[in-house]
């Protein structure tokens, strides 16, 4: 694959000079010059900075936003090595404090700063004021039930702005937050929650989704079993009477003044279990200084949020995403909760409520859109989305096709983000700058302070070549460790076995030589016939031009006796059949905009494909079904739609039955 040609040269978006002289990130780099005499004019000199000089450029950026604490006096990175960098020993610090100081801005204070929306378009408001009130009356009540520093509180709960006041709440005591969505199953939320043997529970009775209301009553109760450390069970709906229960409404009605416990930089924030679909989950603990400073990075300089913006995503509470909805706060943004079907009651809901809302900034699915796209709408010209200037996009690879189709049927001036990092370092490795223009198919670049190469199988860096996404100097926002993984051992493997030292993220990734980016996918489910590795994101990308097409999902299946195996699962539109006119239109689209090697040894249809709470495909877990491995060890809980699971279990049983190989 080359970086070469039209696909990676194009220009489909650039800032005006009025709208890089009004970022903040050029107020960054003129700060950056005048407090540290260091001048930068373009964007790669920032990243070389802040690469080079890893202490120097997260220092700065934690002057330049004023982050709230004390100690900073020592160098930011005081120890490097990977894994156990040390970030400021003696400072004292609390997320909470942060993402909440704009309540003491008389400027903004009764400013709205979140909108609830319920999928019948009833909408509520809390300003600055109002969320500084709910969150310390809420951290009062959890001192009052015992809660204190280093305790786990956990919820259930979808994305609403409980959820909010919960995490908020906990911080500032201290305590250790874990959330999970509703419509995880009960053993799953118990698999994720029981590991962090929390005291309290926060959870809901039920949620609006398609229309329809989900009632969680056994959910929840399913839940507390399962929990053997829980002594306290908090609800967000007032018609419950179940003994014991305390209702979340009572614990923010009690005034009490603000207070945020102070931490070091490193005390456990938050715990994001991963979307594995195999083994056992685990936790990877973030802490407070280091998701403060890459919140504030991420969103106050890379996207330009700040007060005055809304920042809306049709999020999960299991989904890392969720969690930038308060990176967002601590940028000054005000944001939009919304708990119902991002595609109810029809396709373009979340354009319909990025217009109701006034949102300046999306995030998004790469699936959504394509879903958008291949329907026909055209939500730019049937809506007023003149406010939106910023569109994340994530979960997957972006085709050239939906570049295009958003800026002539979305916003010809609205920034089109291709965003690609992980639950990992919850936030991004490669993503957007205003600096420079985006080029078609392309991710803009690094982030300020990720130090990326790209390695082949040897460790040789290459440029323009696929190979292995390696981080080679520490990022604040790297776990502290794993729950439970005592020795550190599970971390250390998960990322520093392969090249000692360095991170190895697991994703298979080109960088132009002009500093660009294209993701192809996870490197352990890589394709590689006769010895040639191919993108799954290419095959991905040529579909996405066949509207007949609405979803996919391709695998490479190594046999005995050296055989290779290449199919090609697809989802098709309502009334559509897979004829032979629809196969030839597929191996053509794949040929054309791929190659020949790329050309699948035979297309199935499927009726759903199983994918994560994050939306992401499971090709692996499914791609070792089809290599024998028993269906048990893939974890259903981290399926978004466990039942799509099954057909692709009969249909490897099949597969290995017609080759005459064990049966999984």
């Amino acid at each position: 694959m080359s970086g070469t040609g039209e696909h990676a040269t194009t220009v489909i978006w650039r800032a005006t000079e009025d709208e890089k002289a009004a970022s903040r990130f050029v107020e960054f780099l003129a700060w950056v010059e005048q407090h540290r005499g260091i001048r930068l004019t373009t964007y790669r000199e920032a990243l070389e900075w802040s690469t080079h000089d890893v202490s120097g450029f997260w220092d700065a950026l934690r002057e330049f936003f004023d982050v709230v604490g004390t100690g900073f006096d020592s160098p930011a990175l005081a120890e490097e090595r990977m894994p156990g960098a040390v970030w400021y020993p003696g400072a004292s610090v609390n997320f909470a404090a942060n993402a909440l100081r704009h309540v003491t801005n008389p400027a903004v204070a009764d400013d709205t700063v979140i909108v609830h929306l319920e999928e019948d378009g009833t909408s509520t408001e809390l300003s600055w004021r109002q969320l500084g009130e709910k969150v310390a009356a809420f951290a009062a009540s959890l001192r009052g039930l015992g809660v204190g520093r280093g305790d786990r509180v956990v919820a259930v709960l979808p994305n609403v702005p409980e959820a909010i006041i919960g995490l908020l709440a906990s911080a500032s005591i201290g305590a250790v937050w874990c959330i999970c969505s509703p419509d995880l199953a009960a053993k799953a939320a118990v698999d994720r929650l029981a590991q962090l043997e929390p005291t309290v529970l926060i959870g809901s009775l039920g949620y609006n989704f398609n229309g329809t209301w989900f009632d969680r009553r056994d959910h929840l109760a399913e839940v507390e079993r399962g929990i053997l450390t829980l002594e306290h069970t908090i609800v967000v709906t007032d018609d419950d009477d179940t003994p014991g229960r305390l209702r979340f409404a009572d614990l923010v009605d009690v005034p009490a003044p603000a207070r945020f416990e102070a931490v070091p930089f490193d005390h456990p924030l938050w715990v994001l279990f991963t979307s594995g679909t195999t083994g056992k989950p685990k936790g990877i603990v973030h802490g407070h200084g280091g998701m403060t400073l890459e919140s504030l990075k991420m969103f106050g300089l890379h996207f330009d949020m700040r007060i005055g913006d809304r920042y809306y995503v049709a999020a999960n509470t299991s989904w890392m995403v969720w969690n930038t909805v308060i990176g967002n706060l601590m940028a000054g943004a005000s944001v939009v909760t919304y708990a119902g079907s991002p595609v109810f009651p029809g396709f373009d809901r979340q354009f319909e409520i990025v217009e109701a809302t006034g949102a300046t900034m999306l995030a998004t699915g790469a699936a959504y859109l394509r879903l958008v796209q291949g329907s026909g709408l055209r939500p730019g010209v049937d809506r007023d989305l003149s406010k939106l200037r910023i569109v994340m996009s994530t979960g997957s690879t972006l085709p050239d096709s939906t570049y295009e189709w958003f800026h002539d049927s979305v916003g010809e001036r609205s920034h089109l983000c291709d965003t690609s990092g992980g639950t990992d370092i919850c936030s991004a490795f490669v993503g957007p700058n205003i600096l420079e223009p985006v080029r078609l198919g392309r991710i803009q670049g690094a982030l300020l302070g990720v130090a990326i190469e790209v390695r082949a199988e040897d460790g040789t860096p290459v440029i323009d070549e696929v190979g292995e996404l390696v981080i080679t100097r520490p990022m604040p926002s790297m776990p502290l460790r794993f729950w439970g993984d005592q020795d550190g051992s599970l971390y250390r493997a998960a990322y520093f076995e392969q090249f000692p030292g360095v991170w190895t993220h697991g994703d298979w990734v080109l960088e132009g030589a002009d500093g660009t980016f294209e993701v192809l996918g996870r490197s352990d489910a890589t394709l590689n016939r006769a010895g040639v590795r191919l993108g799954s994101s290419e095959i991905y990308g040529a579909l996405a031009t066949i509207p007949q097409v609405r979803d996919s999902l391709v695998l490479g299946i190594d046999l005995p006796g050296g055989d290779y195996y290449l199919p090609l699962f697809v989802v098709l539109a309502d009334g559509v059949e897979l004829d032979d006119a629809l196969r030839a239109t597929i191996v053509a689209a794949i040929r054309a905009q791929a190659s020949a090697r790329h050309v699948p040894d035979e297309i199935l249809v499927a009726p759903a494909i199983p994918v994560t709470h994050a939306g992401k495909k499971i090709e692996i877990p499914i791609k070792r079904l089809f290599s024998g491995v028993d269906a048990s060890k893939v974890d259903r809980g981290a399926l978004a739609n466990p039942d799509a699971l099954d057909w692709f279990v009969d249909e490897a049983v099949r597969f290995r039955a017609s080759r005459g190989l064990d049966t999984p």
